[in-house]
């Protein structure tokens, strides 16, 4: 931030909403390499967001908020209960012992926690008394007003930051990264800890206010342990952080002398009663969080548009396999293979072949007739065609729904995001939609009765039509099917002989009925009317796997958005 508070505050707060609304929305649902610390950095960056750099940037005069952190049995309760005069925190020797935060202010304070401005995601209990009352859901702040603290700064006692309850070590990091100041309670005998300096290291990076309480140390040992410490502090770069030491002394009553707490009381005192340091502490730690926010959030950027790439990865190999799909059937709507046996067979039996063959060689202008007698003469043997075309129609659908489905799942499954979605679909992907057979009949019957319509529509009011459409989807609309399915690509021996004549016949009926253009614009028609209720069967079923996919990357250029949103906090700074 730069210039006053108040015109940064103007340009940086709805950024930061902005930022907060963006980051909530990132794509981290996928199951690739570092999305489980990507999720963790997301989920700080918002609370952190919420508890401290928005209320704070909305009330910069509230009073100083001070969060009391520390490894376990460092002593913080007992320190807490020592300087507030009273048992607020419950110490002892069980593990462990603060379970749900204190917010211990002076009474004059008090409308500034009236509402939720500091950690709004917490319920709020009130009132001083046993710790009894906490809850170990850990999502409740206790609140205690006690004139024993001075006004213009509020302490938080939070969980121990390497406390054996999951929950609590999480919430003790959430409420740290909604300090203003941290107050580090360790030991004597446990200040080189990792864990403490993990959270230390935060501190640096994030560039927040930070005090050192050294605790328990034995009063010969007072020179060694004090410069050691300010040694390490030194080389992490936290030179500046001011060491309190508390003597290791027999508690009184459960809490320390108060001859032992001195140097912290003392640098309570003086802080909270100079407005200008106190300002200062809120500026300098505000101003590292947001400056904080670059790195955090260009992290969070990359780790999105990871999520994105894999997205795209498995949206392909959907795409590939539906596709293929899709270029099977057409293939064999055109190569013969639906002619095959039994629809061989029929047909033969329904025209005739060889007598309105020579019919067709002597006379073709008497085909129209022979045409409306087959027809309406042998209607059980139309109904064989169609059933025996619907037959090979439907097979073919069916297997290639079932390949696509397999191929997609197993493209997925060799993948850790694609295994992880494939386990949570809640039924088997790698075959075709259970309802898949009633859907290809549907589809298979909607599109005999579109042919029909358009040999109706073809036909006008031919009298030889009306009479072949009496019979629903049958006559010309068989002999349009049969049309359009025989080729011979995909037909051997004598097959290739039968089909071939049958595709002449099939085309010479037609044509002495509606001439020839009409039977290409027809047969063009009809198969165009197929494929697209091919492929809304297709797509119908690769949804299955797509519905997953956006439910763990919703969109693409998430993480685009992001960065400019990024950059906006940025440039308000």
């Amino acid at each position: 931030m730069t210039g006053s508070a108040r015109p940064a505050e103007s340009a940086l707060l709805p950024s930061l909403r902005q930022l907060r609304e963006a980051t909530a929305q990132l794509p981290l649902g996928l199951q690739i390499t570092g999305v489980t610390q990507a999720r963790t950095t997301r989920d700080q960056l918002l609370a952190q967001l919420d508890d401290y750099l928005i209320p704070r940037l909305m009330q910069q005069d509230a009073p100083l908020l001070v969060v009391i952190g520390g490894s376990t049995g460092a002593g913080k309760s007992t320190l807490v209960n020592t300087l507030v005069g009273e048992e607020v925190s419950r110490a002892g020797v069980l593990r462990p012992t603060t379970r749900s935060p204190v917010l211990i202010f002076h009474p004059g304070d008090g409308d500034w926690y009236a509402g939720d401005r500091i950690l709004p995601g917490l319920a709020r209990v009130s009132g001083p008394g046993s710790a009894a009352v906490e809850d170990d859901s850990n999502r409740s702040l206790r609140l205690v007003a006690t004139p024993f603290i001075p006004r213009g700064m509020a302490l938080l006692d939070a969980p121990d930051i390497d406390s054996v309850v999951a929950r609590n070590r999480e919430l003790a990091v959430q409420l740290l990264a909604a300090a203003d100041l941290w107050l580090f309670v360790t030991t004597a005998a446990r200040y080189a800890d990792a864990v403490p300096w993990d959270l230390l290291h935060t501190a640096r990076e994030r560039a927040t206010a930070l005090a050192v309480v050294l605790d328990r140390v034995p009063v010969e040992a007072f020179g060694e342990v004090d410069a050691h410490l300010r040694h390490l502090l030194d080389q992490e770069g936290l030179a500046d952080a001011p060491l309190l030491v508390v003597a290791e002394v027999p508690l009184i009553d459960h809490r320390l002398p108060e001859h032992a707490v001195a140097p912290v009381r003392r640098w309570i005192t003086t802080l909270a009663e100079d407005a200008n340091a106190r300002a200062e502490v809120i500026r300098a730690t505000l101003t590292g969080a947001v400056n904080s926010l670059q790195v955090r959030g260009n992290a969070l950027a990359d780790a999105a548009e990871s999520q994105e790439r894999a997205a795209w990865d498995l949206h392909v190999s959907v795409d590939a396999a539906y596709g293929q799909a899709r270029k099977t059937i057409g293939n064999e709507l055109s190569d013969g293979t639906l002619l095959r046996g039994e629809v061989l067979a029929r047909w033969q039996e329904l025209v005739g072949t060889g007598e309105l063959m020579r019919t067709l060689e002597s006379r073709i202008g008497r085909v129209r007739d022979r045409v409306a007698a087959t027809f309406t003469g042998r209607p059980s043997a139309t109904t064989r065609v169609e059933t025996a075309l619907e037959t090979n129609l439907e097979a073919l659908l069916r297997d290639a729904a079932e390949r696509a489905a397999a191929t997609a799942a197993g493209a997925w499954f060799t993948r850790s995001d694609g295994a992880e979605l494939l386990a949570a679909a809640g039924q088997d992907l790698s075959r075709a939609h259970p309802d898949i057979g009633a859907r290809i009949g549907d589809i298979v019957s909607a599109w005999q009765i579109e042919v029909l319509e358009m040999v109706r529509a073809q036909g006008g009011d031919r009298r030889q039509l009306a009479k072949l459409a009496s019979y629903g989807v049958n006559g010309a609309g068989s002999v349009l099917i049969v049309a359009l399915f025989a080729q011979t690509g995909g037909l051997t021996g004598g097959e290739v002989a039968i089909a071939g004549g049958t595709a002449v016949l099939s085309q010479k009926v037609l044509e002495a009925v509606f001439g020839d253009q009409a039977v290409r614009a027809l047969a063009a028609q009809a198969r165009a009317s197929l494929l697209r209720h091919v492929e809304i069967l297709l797509e119908t079923d690769a949804c299955r796997f797509r519905d997953l996919l956006y439910a763990a990357v919703p969109t693409l250029g998430i993480a685009t958005r992001f960065r400019d949103v990024l950059r906006d906090v940025q440039a308000a700074r």
